[in-house]
């Protein structure tokens, strides 16, 4: 018998839409704990309607919506809002994702519900959090990179910084909020108390920006910032080349050691400096770092992408291929490690699932349960808090409850 997983007993209600509210509310799921997705009936969580789809209905959707139950709830109608003390009192957790002042015009708002259920952890994630000059901003994660400084580091250019490829922002504020929910949680069975979380994204991710804004803080103090941390493309023992077939891989060779190895194995010995110190791993290095630029270059482009890299693995030196979502997705490494899962889903059939490193560890849940149907869950659920049959058939007539056998 498999023992239970941690969070089995938590209650969720999750109001969130697109990505940092869901990912963190799967993450939830698959910790053991009853997640119940609230959507508004016919149109549910937008990003049901993303591009690209599997046969059907959207990979999106589906990779942030594992391990829950969809209600399709219109709290915007009498009949449906008159049903929110049932889901309050269900619930141990309410996860939003609104624009400050959209949840207060819902009623479920941190202040309403907490008024009501003193007990609740609240957890309201936004892209700038609920306070502040900016907390009236949308919360895209290409404007929280840019504000953060995270996106303002790289060598100067006379074009604008390339978007990230990565939505840092958004799962920031999604790992955060799990470990505020986690930490709540643990402190209500010490105490019974319930807690306001106001989430911004901005601010789990400047939180992350130790190494970006490290010279800034330098500089703060009365400290040039130099020489700073270069990790963002001027150091050329930590950057990407091309190779000869047109490929790309990625080299970091901070360590003294590890650079040495590397010259040894191209035959570029005189590469190496015996006064190196710990602390040039990160800079540019200098005028040496020209000849180090060369001579990667050079390197790189006489050999194609995987024999270079079978090449450098069987050294123990840290040079990846540089893959794309295909090659990634089917990689003998995700494999191996579980990363990975094929799950089977009632419309789609097999599809791909990316699993969290929690499930090695028997954590999480593995195999996830695929996403929800819009509203799949809309009539059990309402039954299982006691809603009686007139109650019901009212809303159901209003359009307040809706019961679709679509999948995500």
């Amino acid at each position: 018998m498999s023992p239970p997983r941690p969070l089995a007993g938590m209650h969720v209600l999750d109001f969130s839409r697109l990505l940092p509210g869901p990912w963190a509310t799967q993450l939830l799921g698959a910790l053991g704990a009853d997640v119940v997705k609230i959507e508004q009936p016919g149109i549910g969580d937008p990003s049901r309607h993303n591009h690209p789809r599997y046969r059907q209905h959207s990979v999106y959707f589906n990779s942030v919506n594992a391990n829950k139950r969809s209600v399709a709830l219109d709290l915007s109608i009498v009949s449906g809002r008159a049903l929110l003390p049932r889901l309050l009192d269900w619930a141990d957790v309410l996860v939003e994702s609104f624009r400050p002042g959209v949840a207060v015009r819902l009623g479920i708002d941190a202040q309403t519900t907490r008024a009501a259920k003193p007990a609740l952890i609240h957890c309201a994630i936004s892209g700038f959090g609920q306070t502040g000059p900016w907390s009236h901003i949308a919360g895209h994660d290409l404007v929280i990179q840019a504000a953060t400084g995270a996106m303002g580091c790289h060598p100067p250019a006379d074009t604008a910084p390339e978007v990230p490829g990565f939505q840092s922002a958004d799962y920031a504020g999604g790992l955060m909020a799990i470990i505020a929910i986690q930490a709540a949680w643990a402190r209500r069975a010490l105490d019974g108390s319930g807690c306001t979380i106001d989430l911004g994204m901005y601010d789990a991710l400047l939180g992350m920006c130790a190494i970006p804004l490290a010279s800034a803080m330098s500089r703060a103090t009365g400290g040039t910032g130099e020489p700073r941390q270069e990790v963002f493309g001027s150091n050329p023992r930590y950057s990407t080349y091309r190779t000869r077939d047109g490929k790309a891989v990625a080299v970091s060779l901070l360590e003294a050691r590890a650079w040495e190895r590397f010259c040894h194995a191209i035959d570029r010995p005189d590469l190496v400096r015996t006064d190196e110190t710990p602390a040039d791993r990160l800079t540019s290095h200098g005028e040496h770092g020209v000849r180090y630029r060369v001579a990667l270059t050079r390197y790189c482009l006489g050999l194609d992408r995987d024999p270079l890299v079978a090449q450098m693995r069987a050294l123990g030196i840290a040079v990846s291929p540089v893959l794309d979502p295909d090659e990634a997705l089917a990689a003998d490494h995700a494999q191996a490690r579980g990363a990975v899962r094929w799950i089977d889903h009632p419309v789609e059939g097999r599809i791909p699932q990316l699993l969290t490193p929690l499930h090695q560890s028997g954590l999480a849940a593995d195999p996830p349960a695929p996403a929800p149907g819009l509203g799949e869950h809309s009539m059990a659920f309402m039954r299982e808090l006691g809603v009686d049959q007139e109650t019901l058939a009212r809303c159901v007539a209003d359009g307040a409850i809706v019961q679709e056998a679509g999948h995500g």
